[in-house]
């Protein structure tokens, strides 16, 4: 199976949200969409899903305004799209093995009436620390052991999926997606801890909202819930103590 397809594949198991993320993404949301309801109330008035919530959770978008920052910026963007042959044929954030069993899914959706663009997300990506490398798409590598593959990823949700330097100026799109295959090279917890921030961050500097793998905002309780399922995950996974040959 080629690299291609197994991405492609990998998208689509994590909950076919990213086949569905270009219609839902595009279409104006409308009052109370995307809300979870409790039994109780499922009866009674709608209320927004994106409002005072999500300006709670996300830090206010940074002034770049000054000549200096904007600088900085394009010398970021030209380190990136000026080595793209040799990013191109790059193997950084290259899986180890093809095998997997879980995927967690993260996304940046732009506000209402927005999208991301291409040199934006390419400076937001530098700046959190993200390498653009195998497949044309950004990963977070292991501190020290790149070689070990990607801690996670991070995709354009427009088909085909990657960032092509060659054309990123032109690049407009509603949302990026973030996910952590696993097993991963590090513990499943480790992994999400730095998923999160580094999604964080982006959004800080993009303007964009954090969404979850159900397009809702990333609360407090769907965080922790998330954080429960990645220690599961490694109790799971870890290996079983070692027993000792017994005495005759």
């Amino acid at each position: 199976m080629s690299d291609v397809w197994l991405l492609r594949i990998g998208i689509v198991v994590a909950g076919l949200a990213l086949m569905a993320a270009i219609y839902f993404f595009g279409r104006p949301r409308n009052r109370g969409q995307g809300r979870r309801l409790r039994p109780e109330e499922r009866d009674g008035r709608l209320e927004p899903t994106l409002g005072s919530q999500i300006e709670d959770e996300l830090a206010a978008a940074q002034d770049f305004s000054s000549d200096s920052v904007v600088q900085s910026e394009m010398e970021l963007l030209d380190r990136t799209v000026g080595s793209t042959s040799a990013q191109a044929a790059s193997e950084l954030g290259k899986r180890a093995s093809e095998d997997f069993d879980k995927i967690v899914t993260l996304y940046i959706a732009a506000r209402a009436g927005e999208k991301l663009r291409g040199p934006d997300i390419v400076v937001a990506a530098e700046k959190a620390g993200m390498t653009y490398g195998h497949m044309n798409v950004f990963h977070r590598l292991v501190d020290g052991h790149p070689e070990r593959g990607p801690v996670f990823s991070v995709a354009n949700i427009m088909k085909p999926g990657s960032f092509e330097m060659a054309e990123i100026h032109a690049l407009e799109t509603p949302a990026i997606a973030f996910f952590l295959t696993l097993p991963a090279p590090i513990q499943a917890l480790d992994a999400w801890e730095k998923m999160l921030p580094t999604a964080q961050r982006m959004a800080e500097l993009l303007d964009g909202v954090v969404l979850d793998e159900q397009r809702n905002a990333l609360g407090r309780q769907r965080i922790a819930h998330l954080r429960d399922e990645m220690r599961a995950y490694d109790r799971q996974h870890e290996a079983p103590p070692l027993t000792r040959s017994p005495r005759w």
